[in-house]
């Protein structure tokens, strides 16, 4: 049987306009750091050309060699910056740091992520520039608030300002570790003010 995660991990659906608690389990993901636009950014195409044949290749093996299928993932991003309004109000994309991310089965091991990633390096001939820098690594995020942004993704700023700004200090919490995006609609095939992506925030509570 196929398993799809998208429906079996709980924390990968959210609510439209409605902030909620949630925690997030641990999870073993394909990472690829990188700096700035992600809208001109080489580094940011390189990575995105990188992630998919590995986590494509990941995926094959699996069905074929150790009988566990699975859909792969959609894309997700941890973004942050020294300066955090440059996601709210400034929307400053050139100062911002990122993670891409395609979240992988636990039974994927360090030994299959290697095995792949010499085949696509071996396959792709220079087509998947970024693999050194691409890593296999568990995130764990636990207690964190989610909701649901549909829309593009520059008029995110207002619902994370309040997310920032409003529920997270109204429910005594603190933001800890990264903001976290999820995308789950194809940017390639989906009008933007359609994009559905999940917005998320680990937290703790606040020291009072």
């Amino acid at each position: 049987m196929k398993s799809d995660f998208k429906k079996e991990i709980r924390t990968y659906s959210a609510k439209h306009g409605e902030f909620s608690l949630v925690t997030v389990p641990p999870l073993q993901f394909l990472m690829i750091d990188g700096h700035g636009n992600p809208n001109t950014s080489e580094a940011y195409k390189d990575a995105l050309a990188t992630l998919y044949p590995v986590a494509y290749k990941l995926k094959f093996f699996s069905k074929n060699e150790l009988d566990k299928d699975y859909g792969v993932m959609p894309l997700e991003g941890l973004w942050w910056a020294d300066d955090m309004e440059a996601f709210t109000s400034a929307r400053d994309k050139s100062q911002w740091d990122w993670t891409l991310m395609n979240m992988v089965p636990g039974w994927i091991t360090s030994e299959h992520f290697d095995a792949a990633r010499e085949v696509v390096a071996k396959n792709k001939k220079g087509e998947a520039p970024a693999l050194e820098a691409l890593r296999l690594e568990t995130l764990e995020e636990g207690l964190s608030v989610q909701t649901l942004h549909i829309g593009p993704y520059d008029a995110e700023g207002p619902v994370l300002e309040e997310m920032h700004s409003s529920f997270i200090p109204g429910n005594s919490l603190a933001m800890t570790g990264k903001h976290h995006e999820i995308y789950l609609g194809d940017v390639r095939r989906t009008a933007p003010e359609k994009l559905k992506t999940i917005l998320r925030q680990p937290v703790k509570p606040a020291v009072v």
